[in-house]
């Protein structure tokens, strides 16, 4: 099992999760984070801090956003780590708002 993001951090990419994560599993690119769950320890410390509700614990991730855990699969592994807090995107918080958070 392990920890996922989804949709809800598209086009926001806070990062205040990454600030937490003991074992640096969270990696990025210019739209989003994601999380490689060969480097995830499932701790969950992550889950509290986002800011728009967009990482579950996959037993936990909504049916209908259950292909964000081949996303995650994917395309973490291939994408530089992020491990220390940036300035969200532009489109943060106009999306945070439209997701009523």
């Amino acid at each position: 099992m392990t920890t996922v993001v989804t949709e809800n951090c598209e086009n926001c990419r806070y990062t205040d999760c990454v600030t937490v994560c003991p074992v640096e599993c969270f990696h990025g690119d210019d739209v989003m984070l994601y999380i490689d769950p060969d480097v995830c320890i499932d701790c969950s410390a992550c889950i509290p801090e986002c800011p728009v509700q967009a990482i579950f614990e996959e037993d936990d991730l909504p049916e209908d956003q259950q292909q964000w855990i081949a996303i995650n699969a994917e395309r973490a592994p291939k994408l530089p780590v992020v491990n220390e807090k940036q300035d969200q995107l532009p489109t943060a918080d106009a999306k945070r708002q439209s997701l009523g958070l």
